[in-house]
């Protein structure tokens, strides 16, 4: 995710660097405010009753019910087939599907670039119409900003560009309305938060900022607190950025953690979250919770459930093999778990560190424990080739095949 962000923003300086002099200022204020009169008819993103209607469609995306949220969203097409919002929503459920792969399958990708382009064509006619439409720049930024992130995936960097410039300017507009819906205010909440971010983390990139927002991230994070509590459409995807910044860019594992499970117990059949909960729950020392978590994930891949497939296996059986050698002392139960995290890891071509890894590290470590020598000497001799010089693991896999040389 960092990395997309990161090159949303690159992407945006670099283009307007690459164009003539563009007059249009983006700037984005860092207060919340409201026009002081606007006609909000017609607009289905604050429609009580729309919402009232798309509620479990929108839990339907999350727990991985695509085909019926796209049922209620189809309907929705049908009574407004000139908005932007049907559009989008089957492009976010879309984006659903992609998304436990992270982001490597192709497979939706069509689909997705067509529900967005759609929804741009319907969101641009709503704004050329009416340039006080904020809802209608919601949309557009929303959706130029999601395709500005799967062609940066894609490395369609032209494409990107693109998009990223028009999900700036749109956002920009759109920002007037934040008091009038926490919805408005996910998009300026991840540009305050990410901007100062990645000039502390990227000095190197600190030059081409000066054509981007400067942000705000402690403001940037209130306002995704803002939205994850208060949001409707932007709510859950408020708490997944947010649950992954405090654990990630905030070390802040003691609010993110309840977070975490708090999705993970409302979307029980995301294997996404899920894993990632479990990853928290190891780290934690919670080792109950991660337990749980990852038998519940290899139960849900033999049922072959959507968003259960090899990379969340990886993380299963690691944390199980893990449990089982060092909890349990179980070191035939740890193999076995550790030989299925290797065969997840080669089916997705993981092979070069994290899981795959520590799998073949510990096999090696179970199997010297074993005295078979001949195992341990193949497993340290594939660390010795995989992991970092000088590392740990290159350390240990490097001194034990010396002493059974000798």
């Amino acid at each position: 995710m960092r990395f997309f962000l990161l090159g949303f923003l690159m992407l945006f300086s670099l283009g307007a660097q690459a164009q003539q002099p563009d007059t249009t200022q983006i700037q984005l204020s860092n207060v919340d405010v409201a026009p002081a009169a606007v006609d909000i008819s017609g607009w289905l993103l604050l429609d009580k009753d729309i919402q009232t209607e798309l509620e479990g469609a929108v839990y339907n995306i999350y727990n991985f019910k695509h085909d019926k949220a796209e049922r209620q969203f189809r309907s929705l097409r049908r009574r407004y087939p000139n908005h932007p919002m049907p559009y989008f929503l089957l492009g976010l459920t879309t984006w659903w599907k992609i998304m436990p792969s992270n982001i490597t399958s192709e497979q939706y990708d069509k689909v997705f670039l067509a529900y967005m382009d759609t929804a741009i064509t319907k969101g641009e006619r709503l704004y050329k119409a009416d340039n006080q439409n904020y809802e209608a720049s919601f949309f557009l930024s929303a959706a130029y900003g999601f395709s500005a992130r799967l062609n940066a995936e894609r490395h369609n960097w032209s494409k990107a560009t693109f998009a990223s410039k028009n999900a700036l300017r749109y956002l920009n507009k759109s920002q007037e309305a934040n008091g009038l819906s926490p919805e408005f205010l996910f998009g300026q909440a991840l540009i305050n938060y990410y901007a100062p971010w990645i000039s502390d983390n990227y000095p190197l990139l600190r030059p081409v900022l000066i054509f981007f927002p400067k942000g705000n991230k402690k403001l940037g994070l209130n306002q995704l607190r803002n939205v994850a509590a208060n949001g409707f459409y932007t709510a859950p995807e408020a708490k997944v950025f947010l649950m992954k910044i405090l654990y990630n860019e905030e070390n802040n594992p003691v609010e993110a953690f309840p977070l975490a499970q708090a999705m993970t117990r409302k979307y029980p059949d995301n294997g996404y979250l899920q894993r990632f909960y479990a990853l928290m729950s190891y780290q934690a020392g919670e080792s109950a919770e991660c337990e749980r978590a990852s038998r519940d994930i290899l139960d849900k891949i033999n049922r072959g459930l959507p968003s259960y497939e090899a990379i969340s296996g990886r993380y299963a059986t690691f944390f199980l093999g893990s449990l089982m050698q060092n909890q349990y002392k179980d070191l035939d139960k740890a193999r076995e778990y550790y030989q299925r995290c290797v065969v997840f890891s080669e089916s997705t071509g993981d092979t070069k560190q994290g899981f795959y890894l520590y799998s073949v590290l510990n096999l090696a470590r179970i199997a010297d424990k074993n005295k078979d020598v001949a195992t341990a000497a193949r497993y340290y001799g594939e660390v010795q080739d995989k992991a970092e010089r000088k590392s740990d693991a290159f350390n240990e896999a490097k001194a034990y095949l010396k002493k059974v040389r000798k």
